[in-house]
């Protein structure tokens, strides 16, 4: 009888992005089996068109009425083995009351909320640096085999029309990206440092700077647009899936530790991550080509989240930024 497993990541893109190869190499072990994944509609856009997957099922957790008919719609379907790529009590539960058998996550130590691990019937230790191969230790204990390490992104055909609407309407064509948000400002980049790094690569390479933000990130696109003097960066919001697509587009992409750079390193689009607080081996792009710049022994490897800027994240100059994407590009030849 095939397998049948459910994945349980909620959120967030990057830490989405990081179970995605975890998925691709179940698939690529247990052609026949049936593999849905679990997540918050939010990041649905992430798994659309993704090959390695049966179903996506997206649970909004604020309606009681929502868990109870998942819940039962999870039941129903009889899976062999559930893995919890997500270590909170809120995935550990789905986990749970999912009713499979075998159920995956990781250790008591490795949990962000340790007695999460309860739940499972086993407890796997993490191999490997990278969260991408941490991932993928749960999915081995399920019995996949190693293989290449992919990202099965799609980009359809209406959220790359909007992509080239958007940029049409800015006038731009080629050009690089730089993302100067990020969920907790101490993994961020000043917004004046970026604006004085875009003057430097418009200078230098001539294509024009688009800046990429989320909700609630105006105010510090403004900043950035008013530190980059004339010309100006385009500013561009868009949903998930046409940032997608437009992040597929660039040059080359500018950020930090944040969701849209680890998208941009999936799509393989070149990537340069600014690392501060959290720890680039652990947390940065996966892709040997990309680069990353971290000065060491600023300040300690911390996943605490503040609310200013970080001493390791204002160490970082624009010069060495600009060395980066010199490093990077030069891959390309």
């Amino acid at each position: 009888m095939p397998k049948k497993f459910l994945l349980i990541r909620f959120g967030s893109m990057g830490d989405i992005i990081h179970a995605l190869p975890a998925a691709a190499t179940l698939r690529d072990s247990f052609p026949d089996a049936h593999i849905d994944w679990i997540l918050d509609p939010r990041w649905q856009p992430l798994l659309e068109g993704n090959p390695t997957l049966t179903n996506i099922i997206t649970l909004d957790r604020t309606k009681m009425s929502d868990i109870r008919a998942t819940i039962r719609q999870l039941r129903a379907e009889r899976y062999s083995c559930a893995i919890d790529f997500q270590s909170l009590y809120k995935s550990s539960l789905i986990a749970y009351f999912s009713g499979a058998p075998e159920r995956l996550g990781f250790p008591f130590d490795y949990c962000r909320e340790g007695p999460a691990a309860w739940f499972y019937t086993r407890r796997i230790e993490p191999r490997g640096k990278h969260k991408v191969e941490h991932n993928l230790s749960l999915a081995q204990a399920a019995g996949a085999q190693s293989a290449d390490v992919r990202f099965p992104l799609a980009i359809n055909a209406a959220d790359d029309k909007i992509a080239a609407e958007e940029l049409a309407r800015h006038n731009v064509k080629e050009f690089f990206v730089l993302n100067p948000g990020g969920g907790w400002r101490s993994k961020c980049w000043p917004p004046a440092r970026y604006g004085d790094l875009h003057r430097k690569l418009t200078a230098k390479y001539g294509w024009p700077g688009v800046v990429t933000i989320g909700p609630g990130e105006e105010e510090l696109a403004a900043q950035l647009v008013n530190a980059a003097g004339d010309p100006p960066p385009a500013v561009i919001l868009v949903g998930l899936g046409p940032l997608m697509a437009l992040l597929k587009r660039a040059k080359f992409v500018v950020a930090a530790d944040t969701g849209p750079m680890h998208l941009a390193s999936a799509l393989d689009v070149p990537t340069i991550g600014l690392f501060g607080p959290t720890d680039p081996a652990r947390n940065g792009p996966f892709s040997k080509k990309d680069v990353v710049v971290h000065n060491t022994g600023v300040s300690p490897i911390t996943y605490k989240r503040g609310d200013s800027y970080s001493l390791s994240m204002l160490a970082i100059t624009t010069e060495q930024v600009v060395a980066a994407v010199e490093a990077r590009l030069a891959k390309l030849s």
